[in-house]
């Protein structure tokens, strides 16, 4: 189960998930980094991360359609900020973990707590 609780950037280790060239605009992949499944996608040359879980059951949500910069869960139809995890409509009531994005480079990376945190 995750974490909800926010991230502080001191505590972060940045992972290479993609080059800039394999991510390209409307694009979205599915990484997996420790125990986490995170979906990246890249919205108007912006990158943003989310956890790939519904706070709403559990369910995966990197599958829904994207919408400006709102993901719609293709299960209930819940929708959440891909820049900041928030829950925006019902039935979900709880965030989702947002991770930072950032390109060094050609490599795109996320940021995720440390180990051990």
């Amino acid at each position: 189960m995750y974490n909800y609780r926010q991230i502080d950037a001191d505590d972060l280790e940045y992972v290479t998930v993609a080059r800039v060239d394999e991510l390209g605009n409307g694009d979205r992949i599915l990484i997996e980094i420790g125990e986490r499944v995170i979906a990246v996608f890249n919205v108007a040359g912006q990158y943003f991360a989310i956890a790939d879980l519904c706070s709403h059951d559990d369910g995966p949500v990197a599958e829904g359609e994207v919408h400006d910069h709102e993901i719609e869960c293709p299960r209930h139809g819940a929708r959440f900020d891909l820049r900041t995890g928030k829950a925006l409509s019902l039935p979900a009531v709880v965030d989702i973990p947002a991770y930072p994005v950032r390109v060094q480079g050609n490599e795109v990376q996320v940021g995720v707590p440390r180990e051990g945190e």
